[in-house]
């Protein structure tokens, strides 16, 4: 589904902060990536997520080769595409409810249609007594609770999580997790940014490690 080839990037005139990645992420596989702070996890995930384009190399994503995508084709891309950011990224003027149900709506979907499915994963998630709320009433712990509903909403081809479970006690974490994992099971492939190494070590998953740059893949 993703295939990177000897990427580099390097921001302005600066040295690289990502060398040499060759690796692939197969559909409806499951991985965690780590590495110490510094390391490039978040630049990664911003190529993973078309929001960067690498300074060299080749970046194929769902059969395309990236550089030669337009903007528009981008932004078609990225729709298979959910992602959780460490800011979150919730739109303040907007419910919980309105935040999480936003990918189907830019999808076309009729409200009729998901109402009942939103208001389920927000009662998954814990938010059920939220619903009406609007982001900057939320705790941090909440506003990523909702921004996990959002990127896992409209079932999307990958997901792209960058410390989901970071603002979260370890009970809770446990239950994110399986939520990604049952969303895993249906087809969407997984991909968990985390420095929390025993969490990883609960699950038998592969590790992209990232040092100094570079990416060493443990199967």
């Amino acid at each position: 589904m993703i295939l990177f080839e000897n990427v580099g990037l390097r921001y302005g005139i600066g040295a690289e902060v990502l060398r040499d990645l060759t690796f692939r992420i197969d559909g409806q596989s499951f991985q965690f990536l780590t590495g110490p702070s510094g390391a490039g996890k978040t630049s990664l995930l911003r190529l993973l997520f078309l929001s960067l384009r690498p300074t060299r190399g080749l970046i194929t994503m769902f059969d395309h080769d990236t550089a030669t995508l337009s903007k528009d084709g981008r932004a078609t891309l990225r729709r298979r595409i959910g992602i959780v950011f460490q800011d979150f990224r919730l739109l303040d003027h907007m419910t919980t409810y309105e935040n999480v149900a936003l990918p189907l709506r830019v999808l076309g979907k009729d409200e009729d249609t998901y109402r009942a499915e939103v208001v389920e994963l927000l009662q998954w998630v814990g938010l059920g007594n939220r619903i009406d709320a609007l982001p900057p009433i939320l705790s941090g712990g909440e506003k990523q609770r909702a921004a996990i509903a959002r990127a896992v909403i409209a079932r999307p081809q990958l997901l792209l999580a960058d410390e989901p479970t970071g603002n979260v006690d370890p009970n809770l974490g446990q239950r994110l997790l399986r939520l990604f994992i049952e969303l895993n099971k249906t087809g969407t492939a997984i991909l968990i940014a985390t420095h929390d190494i025993a969490l990883m070590d609960e699950y038998d998953a592969r590790r992209l490690v990232l040092h100094e740059g570079r990416l060493h893949v443990y199967e």
